[in-house]
């Protein structure tokens, strides 16, 4: 494939059609390097990173009972084991992204940059980490990404895992075989396979755990709801240790075996499958370009009394051609009327889901006393907020690639390979967002508790004491001093009404400002998201248009300037005619046939 890329790339150039030789030098770059990308996912401490050293059989990623991953670390094919880190610089001068620099670290520190002990908070500001190593398993392209634990799955970390899953041709969900999927988990797991189309499930330490079968079988269970989703169930452990004894049947224990079949075979055949797709499309479009003009400048010169119907035949297309260059294209009007109505629906899901997390925050701060408990109210609504936020990020996901789909089909009644556009990368989305702000907890000391007692109760006793002093009693007396003590508590419990009235208005304060700047902030890089769909899409699709339009123009002319070559030098323009059709014709038929696309075949 690659060297019918190049050959016909060089045609192209020789023809004088540089924009087709450009697009079949991307071809190029894209078939000699695959880079398919297998993300591993789980919650804190259950054996993601163990799964990958086990695979590739060698400490590629730090393990140890108190180290807990905090970069994502992808682990490569490379000739000699290196370690790579990329650190982003902070400047406000440059877009984000663009000051990310890329520096080799020995293997054996790697722990130290990308480990929660070594880099705590990730103050290093490392965006991600490589490691390249001479595996069999990672030749074909294969990249296995080790994902910072995402807590509960619900939380804030989430996001970051799930900007990875728009770029990622498979996801493999790690849990161990201690307990049953939790429900966050069985929501992450819909999430991943509504962005992903290609989800399998790892359940992990089964020498751990006596009963992992039964937890195997009830997994299995949630699964089924799901969808169809395979699972394995490994031990890395065994599998270790099997490498190093060089045990085949301890291997076989381990369920690696089966693992990697579908790493293989799910994985990297489907991606080279679509890789092999991509690449012959690119090659018949620029092979049929390329034969319109040349042919019909051979019939125009062996023809000449056909000529002014393949002229007039030419005009038509032509003409078909610039509506598609034009503003006022059906799928110009299509892809910008769609993005607009996708902003709206957008902001109407996003604030729809916002407001029942904030009705539940406000009910539930009604309900009690939230200052004791504000830490707890505050990690749940985070928790609920990144819920949300995740939830309507999948959703424009789904909705942006039908849109592209629809876009294609009206381009082209054929198939049109779609721009790489993922919205669903939710990186970074809730940082501009300011963390809630803090609540007095309501907790009174002794001293403050006296005085408020004691304040009531000085009315209490005055005042009872002056009533009774009309009947000849003292101002201090039984009476005005059992009235302050009434009167005293009842001044304590007003203001300890007022206190919590005052917290539970002040705690919905808060609660309504972070979601009104959770809305401002990820609806505003929901909009940028959306509109790069919108330019990457017409960029795209208008390439295609501008390549059509030169190639038919092109037709045209040399058409029309047949008719004008002298006898002598006609001869000579049908025989290079006839050789460069003869030689475009050997490398159509030196093309594979189109594979067919496989049941569940990735969309990428």
């Amino acid at each position: 494939m690659t060297a019918l890329v190049h050959s016909l790339s060089e045609f192209a150039a020789e023809t004088g059609r540089p924009d087709l030789a450009k697009r079949l030098e991307h071809t190029h770059a894209r078939l000699l390097d695959p880079d398919v990308r297998v993300i591993v996912v789980g919650e804190f401490k259950q054996g993601k990173s163990k799964l990958i050293n086990a695979l590739v059989n060698a400490p590629a990623c730090p393990v140890d009972d108190d180290i807990a991953t905090s970069v994502p670390t992808s682990v490569g094919y490379g000739e000699e084991p290196s370690a790579w880190i990329m650190t982003r610089e902070e400047d406000s001068s440059q877009a984000p992204g663009t000051a990310v620099e890329r520096r080799e670290v020995p293997l054996e520190e790697l722990s130290d940059y990308v480990s929660e002990r070594g880099n705590p908070g990730n103050e290093r500001r490392i965006v991600s980490a490589e490691v390249l190593l001479p595996r069999e398993i990672l030749k074909g392209g294969l990249k296995l990404i080790d994902s910072p634990g995402v807590g509960g799955l619900d939380s804030s970390n989430a996001l970051a895992t799930l900007s990875a899953l728009s770029s990622a041709h498979a996801v493999l969900l790690v849990s161990d075989a201690s307990q049953e999927y939790t429900e966050p988990e069985v929501q992450f797991l819909k999430h991943a396979m509504r962005i992903s189309p290609n989800v399998a499930a790892v359940l992990a330490k089964t020498d751990l755990y006596p009963e992992w079968r039964q937890i195997e079988q009830i997994d299995r269970g949630h699964l089924s709801e799901a969808g169809d989703v395979p699972m394995f169930s490994v031990s890395s452990d065994l599998r270790l240790l099997a490498a190093e004894l060089q045990d085949r049947a301890l291997n076989d224990e381990s369920g690696f075996p089966a693992l990697v079949v579908h790493l293989r075979r799910e994985v990297l055949g489907r991606a080279e499958l679509l890789h092999e797709r991509s690449a012959i499309h690119d090659l018949l479009s620029v092979v049929e370009q390329l034969t319109i003009s040349l042919r019909s400048e051979l019939n125009a010169i062996l023809n000449p009394e056909d000529t002014p119907r393949m002229i007039a035949e030419l005009e038509e297309a032509k003409a078909r051609a610039d509506e598609f260059r034009g503003r006022s294209a059906r799928w110009q009007v299509t892809l910008t009327d769609g993005i607009a109505d996708l902003i709206a629906d957008m902001e109407h899901d996003l604030r729809d889901r916002l407001r029942k997390v904030q009705r539940e925050a406000e009910t539930a701060i009604d309900e009690g006393d939230p200052g004791p408990i504000w830490d707890q109210i505050t990690e749940w609504i985070d928790q609920r907020v990144a819920a949300a936020v995740s939830e309507t990020f999948v959703w424009t996901d789904e909705r942006s690639r039908w849109l592209s789909e629809e876009v294609a089909q009206l381009f082209s009644d054929g198939e049109s390979a779609l721009p790489a556009i993922y919205v669903g990368d939710t990186q970074g989305v809730l940082d501009p967002v300011e963390h809630m702000g803090g609540l007095d907890a309501g907790r009174l000391g002794a001293g403050e508790k006296i005085y408020i007692g004691v304040r009531g109760s000085y009315g209490g006793v005055l005042m009872v004491g002056l009533a009774t002093g009309l009947i000849g009693l003292s101002l201090i007396n039984p009476l005005s001093l059992l009235a302050g003590v009434l009167v005293g508590r009842r001044a304590y419990r007003e203001d300890m009404s007022n206190r919590l009235s005052r917290r539970q208005h002040e705690a919905k304060l808060l609660v309504r400002r972070y979601i009104d700047e959770v809305i401002f902030q990820v609806g505003k890089q929901l909009k940028d998201r959306l509109r790069l769909v919108q330019r990457s899409a017409r960029d795209h699709f208008g390439s295609m248009a501008e390549e059509l339009h030169r190639s038919l123009s092109e037709a045209l002319n040399a058409s029309k300037q047949a008719a004008g070559i002298y006898t002598s030098k006609r001869d000579e323009r049908v025989v290079q005619l006839q050789a460069q059709l003869e030689r475009l014709e050997s490398l159509h038929s030196a093309m594979p046939a189109l594979p067919p696309m496989r049941q569940g075949a990735l969309r990428r």
